[in-house]
């Protein structure tokens, strides 16, 4: 994933040192659309991958229409791609990429690009039926780095149909439940005081009288506690040892973020930002008080309970294709049906194959049994 990472950033680098140079479609599939394919492992140089000016007899499409790149995976399409010169704005979709899509169930994803801008779009409001609004969007000319590992599920390794529209429904809720809460952070409407006061124990009927006075306490309130939020995160962060992280980037702000950090006593431990993110996300799930700690070794990344070696939740590797996980519980038949529903794969050793961290939040319930595996001390009795 790292590679793949460094892959992308230089991408981006090259996408605004070259960009501007590009002034017709063709020299921006050359120069930008697909060098990224490339990266993806969609070589343009296989046809067997990838198949440019890509023409079939789709019901309603004209003899002459032809999507300019299809993506294939098992001698079967499995993304269209419509691509604009450098220069043009990407201000709608383009209908013939719509019907090519609508016409093929095998293709997942259809995208329109300019090599500047990437946007994605899937069939999450009615099967077959491009949607009209995409489920992501990358700008190389100002890459948001948290998207890098989404990207990373369209690799040609990685592609997995039904797990793309999984990531895409993940991705379209995220989006919609971040603004309806920071909506009603910043202004409050009576649902959400009426809920505050209820969640209060407030002894008093909530009436619109009594709505309108507590309103404006409302809002100082949760001022007050995301304020306090933010502190308190930002203190946890100062004052818990990272995983072998001697420079905190609180401290030093010109640390990278996503560079791996190296054990100064032990240089063959080397932590991930990959294996960071699914310390953050376990954490996440559990809750910031779930006494979970986060210990790296030579061979793997550990989820330990209260810092004990032998309370371990889970154990994250990294492996050429993709990283997998393995639980401290086994995976009976309940548990491998939760993985198969999440798109995932359960591998040899019971190890659960995630192609990004953020995989995990599909598999929460097992995430839960392991920590409930752990808290429970009858399970680490010695035998009598």
């Amino acid at each position: 994933m790292q590679g793949f990472t460094e892959k992308v950033l230089r991408h981006a680098d090259h996408v605004k040192g070259v960009g501007v140079h590009c002034q017709t479609e063709e020299t921006t599939k050359q120069a930008l659309i697909l060098p990224l394919l490339d990266i993806l492992g969609f070589s343009p140089f296989d046809p067997t991958r990838v198949k440019a000016e890509y023409g079939a007899d789709f019901p309603g499409a004209k003899a002459s229409e032809r999507v300019d790149y299809a993506l294939f995976c098992q001698n079967l399409p499995v993304m269209f791609i419509e691509a604009k010169a450098f220069s043009e704005k990407l201000t709608n979709h383009c209908p013939q990429l719509a019907r090519y899509f609508n016409a093929t169930p095998e293709v997942a994803v259809a995208a329109i690009t300019n090599g500047c801008e990437w946007r994605f779009f899937t069939d999450l409001d009615n099967k077959n039926m491009m949607d009209h609004s995409p489920f992501l969007t990358i700008n190389f000319a100002d890459l948001d780095r948290s998207l890098v590992s989404r990207l990373s599920c369209f690799r040609y390794d990685e592609f997995q149909p039904g797990a793309l529209r999984t990531l895409a429904e993940e991705t379209v809720y995220l989006t919609a439940f971040t603004e309806a809460i920071s909506s009603s952070l910043r202004e409050p409407d009576v649902d959400f005081v009426r809920y505050v006061a209820a969640r209060a124990g407030i002894q008093r009927q909530l009436n619109a009288k009594f709505i309108d006075l507590i309103t404006p306490i409302v809002k100082v309130a949760v001022s007050k506690a995301v304020g306090e939020m933010v502190v308190t995160g930002l203190s946890i962060k100062t004052q818990q040892e990272p995983v072998s992280v001697k420079n905190d980037p609180l401290e030093n702000p010109e640390i990278d973020d996503y560079a791996d950090v190296v054990d100064p006593t032990n240089p063959r431990i080397v932590t991930t930002y990959a294996e960071r993110k699914v310390f953050d996300i376990i954490q996440s799930i559990l809750g910031a008080d779930s006494e979970i700690v986060a210990k790296d070794t030579e061979s793997y990344f550990s989820i330990l309970f209260q810092g004990k070696v032998n309370r371990w939740l889970m154990r994250y590797r990294e492996g050429k294709k993709t990283a997998t996980v393995r639980m401290c519980v086994s995976m009976d038949d309940a548990r491998r049906g939760e993985v198969e529903r999440a798109g995932l794969v359960v591998g040899p050793g019971d190890n659960i194959e995630i192609p990004t961290p953020e995989h995990l939040l599909r598999i929460s319930g097992i995430i839960f049994d392991s920590f409930a595996h752990c808290k429970n001390d009858e399970n680490f009795k010695r035998p009598i």
